[in-house]
């Protein structure tokens, strides 16, 4: 196909037209791209053809979108616009991939069906020639699935259904990536789930910790979704997301190829290191020292090191070694050791039973008596597609001490935690089981954590029963150094006000009429007997 000329427009007031012809929902549309691919491969397949389709879909809507920038800017100089047009730098400097003529959309959707895979498979390898997408595509992904040429030609079609010329959505590329994404972890198993951490969780995060500008650090990124959600927060509070510098690092290969495309769609600039590897063995980012840390670890991670492998390392100093049994623990002190040391403050997820592991205690007592724990908020169940259980937030923070924050004045909170449950708020269901924060509870969480900061709290009168309570570390201490928040939050015991005698009589009751049932049924069955002729 020819490149189009400088005073050619792209195909965008072309497709206008279509939005009077049909009126679909965006969810349909998405619908479709899944049901066209069910049951034509694996799971993980599926997945990374519908995600390097829509990946492909959109890194040229803003390649075509930075091309009418320069059209417009330079529209009155036709000469130097023809030459201004085809400079990669002058997308790449927005952020954006520079696409040859045979890389765009258009093309794709025009490739003969009888190449069509090996000719896809030959665009991802040029775009993986390009360092910014180095990596983030499947090699060889259409030829091996051995998909029929004319389904990928219907789910290519499908998904050039979505555009900004027919839907609306405010971010219409974050929210297609984010619906896939979600979709298919909600039905992976468990390991395979564990590139994607739901939304709600992941804003709950952003909006405490408040990653405005600075190094953000994320040690196990799988998609990249806590990256992306702090470029949200940011943009939503009329922030710079240039002022923010990402590093991530993740060992599971196919989720690090999820976290660069997404990334890379989003023009969201990042360092997730060469290659995958694991954060404790082989560190990508050995000297970083982060403003913030977002990270949702793998919970109770086993055999994480060798028996007798990192025992003398860095980031324990100070602590002692995490056992090999549990890698929960070696996840908060990696994260500590990476925090910038005046100012830095984490907020990570871990399973409850790192609360008041008996194994982890001395490291969980040093910790707390250096004042590294701001927080422990324990989530609502059924929030995570790998597991059921409930699990806690942590928040550590490297200055506690009061001042200046995000235009706040906050009080001196040395030696206090905040403990907050919210194991109630599980009315918000999606997907028939899984709950999820609405954008109100996270709000009210927010005004918690903010209240318990703000200069003028009282933190020994800073309490409500069944949610929250600021505790000091004395009396940590005298819990044995537990941070499980039932200890420390005051929970009404609404066994009080049973009437246990109208109980035990109910119950009496019941047992009566059930002997009386019992013993009627075996009358009916000796008469049934007996007119048989046998004796029961």
């Amino acid at each position: 196909m020819a490149k189009k000329t400088a005073s050619e427009k792209t195909d965008k007031p072309k497709r206008a037209s279509k939005k009077k012809e049909v009126t679909l929902r965006l969810e349909d549309v998405l619908m479709n791209c899944r049901n066209i691919m069910r049951g034509k491969a694996s799971m993980t397949v599926r997945r990374d053809i519908i995600l390097t389709l829509v990946f492909l879909k959109f890194l040229d809507q803003r390649f075509q979108e930075q091309r009418e920038k320069i059209i417009s800017q330079y529209k009155d100089q036709p000469k130097f616009l023809n030459l201004v047009m085809e400079r990669e730098n002058a997308y790449q400097q927005e952020g954006v991939s520079y696409l040859e003529t045979d890389c765009r959309w258009d093309t794709i959707l025009m490739l003969d069906g009888a190449t069509r895979a090996l000719d896809l498979d030959n665009i991802i390898n040029k775009l993986n020639q390009d360092d910014r997408l180095r990596g983030a595509l499947p090699a060889k992904i259409f030829t091996d699935s051995k998909i029929e040429s004319n389904v990928i030609k219907q789910l290519a079609e499908e998904i050039d259904k979505i555009g900004d010329y027919r839907f609306t959505e405010k971010d219409l590329i974050g929210r297609v990536y984010e619906y896939f994404l979600q979709a298919f972890s909600i039905n992976a198993d468990k390991e395979e789930g564990e590139f994607y951490t739901p939304h709600s969780i992941v804003e709950t995060i952003a909006s405490l910790i408040e990653p405005y500008n600075g190094i953000i650090y994320d040690p196990c990124c799988g998609s990249g979704g806590m990256f992306v959600q702090s470029a949200k927060f940011i943009a939503s509070h009329n922030g710079d997301t240039k002022k923010i510098t990402v590093y991530g690092q993740e060992s599971n290969p196919d989720t690090y190829r999820l976290a660069k495309m997404n990334l890379a769609i989003r023009g969201i600039s990042y360092n997730l290191g060469e290659e995958p590897a694991s954060t404790f063995t082989s560190e990508k980012h050995k000297d970083l020292k982060a403003d913030y840390i977002m990270a949702n670890p793998p919970f109770n991670l086993k055999k994480w090191r060798g028996e007798g492998e990192l025992t003398t390392d860095r980031r324990w100093a100070g602590y002692g070694v995490p056992p090999v049994s549990n890698a929960n623990y070696a996840w908060i002190l990696h994260m500590l050791y990476h925090l910038n040391p005046s100012r830095g403050i984490a907020g990570f997820l871990l399973a409850n039973g790192a609360l008041g592991d008996p194994d982890t205690v001395e490291i969980r007592q040093r910790l707390i008596e250096n004042d590294k724990i701001e927080a422990i908020i324990v989530l609502p169940r059924e929030m995570f597609y790998s597991t059921d259980i409930s699990v806690t937030l942590w928040i550590l923070n490297n200055n506690k001490r009061g001042g200046t924050w995000h235009d706040r004045q906050l009080r001196d909170r040395t030696g206090e935690v905040l403990f907050v449950d919210l194991r109630t708020w599980n009315q918000n269901i999606y997907e028939k089981k899984y709950v999820q924060l609405v954008p109100e509870q996270i709000q009210q969480l927010v005004r918690i954590y903010q209240k318990w900061q703000s200069i003028d709290t009282k933190p020994n009168q800073f309490a409500q029963p069944e949610l929250y309570r600021s505790v000091s570390i004395d009396e940590i201490e005298t819990n044995g150094w537990s941070l499980v928040p039932s200890r420390y939050i005051e929970f009404v015991d609404r066994d009080t006000n049973l009437d246990y005698e109208a109980i035990l009589a109910k119950a009496s009751e019941k047992t009566s009429e059930l002997i009386s049932r019992q013993q009627k049924n075996q009358d009916a069955l000796s008469k049934a007997f007996a007119a048989l002729g046998y004796k029961a």
